[in-house]
């Protein structure tokens, strides 16, 4: 089992979890305070477009091969399959504050969440669109957003990192933030339309960064690029960034890819959760909040 990447920096490490291959991110990891992963299309038992690792109920999926995978999934990541919260995504930059009412929910009309209830897992869908990690060690808080070319020209990056701060308090320079898994420049053609919701809403100083005019009148979008913009806008710091290496579309033997198979797959999945203190480490942790440290 390989993946091809981009270049040689560790952004996106392939890993396996309790049998099931999950792509992990050492930046989150870096942090301590997180359980985090991005999964494949292997270790699960769907059948199909959906083989085998799926877990939307979107795609027409078995929906015991669903919760199977969930259970998988669950396990692999380290988190409760009943505490796992879903995004119903609509390509809006609705931003949803999740906590213990909304376990096993799907959130209608959402395509990103945030919260700072240990132990509840974010988790949302992808087949070449973007996920953007949000993680907030100073007060503890993360999101998780799903941002396809119409979220990434109506700046999804900042509406999360926004809605962090109006909600927690958070400071964008404490937020670490991960592009995901998802198409890249050389894979995304796109038509002019698009591309002039970009010139309306980007710098012209960055136009050449984001995309080029091809012979046949198409375009080739960079959806990184653009997110990395709308990050740092955000006010999240260059060095607290890492952004993927990791096209859907180049490693679609691996990853779904909307792309690659004209619609037929099934989802990846992104997963973020607050690890869980116990008494004493909650104990010690506030002392030193108490202490000014």
């Amino acid at each position: 089992m390989k993946i091809k990447y981009a270049n040689d920096k560790s952004i996106w490490n392939l890993t396996e979890s309790a049998g099931v291959p999950l792509l992990v991110s050492p930046l989150l990891e870096e942090t301590g305070i997180v359980k985090q992963g991005f999964s494949t299309k292997l270790g699960g038992v769907s059948k199909g477009d959906c083989a085998t690792m799926n877990i939307s109920t979107t795609r027409g999926d078995d929906p015991e091969a669903v919760n199977e995978n969930r259970r998988r999934l669950a396990a692999a990541i380290g988190v409760e399959e009943r505490k796992m919260v879903y995004t119903n995504q609509t390509h809006t930059t609705n931003v949803a504050v999740v906590d213990e009412t909304n376990y096993g929910k799907t959130m209608p009309e959402t395509d990103g969440m945030i919260t700072n209830v240990p132990g509840l897992c974010l988790v949302t869908f992808y087949a070449d669109c973007v996920p953007l990690y949000f993680v907030d060690p100073v007060k503890r808080v993360i999101g998780l957003s799903h941002s396809g070319w119409r979220g990434t020209v109506h700046k999804m990056a900042i509406a999360t990192v926004r809605t962090m701060q109006e909600t927690f308090g958070c400071d964008p320079a404490d937020i670490r933030s991960v592009v995901g898994p998802s198409i890249c420049q050389e894979c995304y053609e796109v038509s002019e339309d698009v591309i002039d919701e970009f010139r309306a809403n980007y710098k012209k100083t960055d136009w050449d960064s984001l995309f080029y005019r091809k012979e046949n009148g198409k375009y080739q979008l960079d959806l990184w690029r653009a997110n990395e913009i709308n990050l740092l806008d955000a006010g999240v710091k260059a060095a607290h960034m890492a952004v993927t290496n990791v096209c859907t579309c180049c490693n679609h033997e691996l990853l779904f890819s909307h792309r690659y198979t004209k619609g037929k797959r099934g989802n990846l999945s992104a997963f973020l959760a607050l690890k869980e203190e116990t008494k004493v480490e909650y104990a010690h942790r506030r002392l030193i909040s108490d202490d000014g440290g």
